[in-house]
């Protein structure tokens, strides 16, 4: 803000607030609704005039309880080891890319944007019929597979483009203090990646952590389908009352430990980001 006039203040602080109620609205809307009682879900009110924990009680402890913990259980576990997954093989793809000189190298950059960018809904009919034919249908590694096709790119861009920024004398001096390629990568090279490791390894699971498509289309039971998927099976209690309010519910449970993650390591995440876009 130094250097600018009073109004030029003004307008970014006013540009910021409407930023600001424009994200964070729907967040706000999911969040009221989940504390109302049914018989207020279609009453057009914001906020609601009986709040109530019923709708929670009935994903953790009542009638929704196994969809919904099966379902969590599914996405921490799927998506947490497709990210690890995905920044190992990313590390050492993006150091490659990023140290050694070999044809096709802007052709591995090249395509695995192209992947990134490739609609995931035409490929799912086809990956369904590989998996029933070959049984990963409906299993964890039926969607962590597809889930490296969505985290291993841009883990590959984003670690690509922190390891350029790392000083190459550093390798070189610990290979002179005796230390193998293997040593010097693994003792003096991914120590000061730390950070963009870590922004990678977050924005991985926030991919798998949010997949619909997949996870709804490569599983039928309980036994691997992730929360964003579960929530499109949620019923009332009744054939005539909606389930709003416990859908509701479970998109605020699963938003908080994304929202915990990036408030918690808000600045890492900023420090990988702009370090790997700076160049020395």
């Amino acid at each position: 803000m130094r250097g600018l006039s009073g109004r030029q203040k003004v307008a970014w602080v006013v540009i910021t607030v409407v930023v600001l109620v424009y994200a964070l609205f729907p967040v706000a809307s999911i969040a009221a609704t989940s504390l109302k009682p049914a018989s207020e879900l279609n009453s057009g009110l914001f906020l609601p005039q009986n709040p109530t924990l019923g709708n929670y009680e009935q994903i953790l402890v009542g009638n929704a309880q196994e969809l919904f913990l099966s379902a969590l259980r599914n996405s921490i576990g799927i998506s947490l080891i497709a990210t690890a997954i995905a920044v190992v093989l990313a590390t050492l793809a993006a150091y490659a890319i990023a140290r050694l000189d070999f044809p096709g190298k802007r052709l591995i950059l090249t395509t695995a944007l192209g992947v990134s960018i490739f609609p995931v809904i035409s490929i799912v009919i086809p990956l369904f019929n590989l998996w029933r034919s070959i049984g990963l249908y409906d299993t964890w590694a039926g969607l962590i597979i597809p889930y490296l096709s969505l985290t291993l790119p841009i883990s590959i861009w984003t670690l690509s483009a922190f390891f350029r920024q790392i000083p190459w004398e550093l390798e070189q001096a610990a290979q002179v203090d005796g230390a193998t390629s293997w040593q010097a990568f693994r003792k003096a090279i991914v120590p000061l990646a730390a950070p963009g490791v870590f922004t990678t390894a977050l924005i991985a699971f926030f991919i798998a952590w949010n997949d619909f498509v997949y996870g709804i289309s490569l599983t039928s039971t309980e036994t691997a389908r992730p929360v964003p998927a579960a929530l499109a099976f949620f019923t009332g209690a009744s054939q005539f009352e909606e389930p709003t309010g416990s859908i509701s519910a479970a998109a605020v449970v699963v938003t908080v430990p994304v929202v915990v993650l990036v408030v918690l390591f808000q600045r890492q995440i900023v420090a990988g980001l702009t370090q790997g876009a700076v160049k020395g």
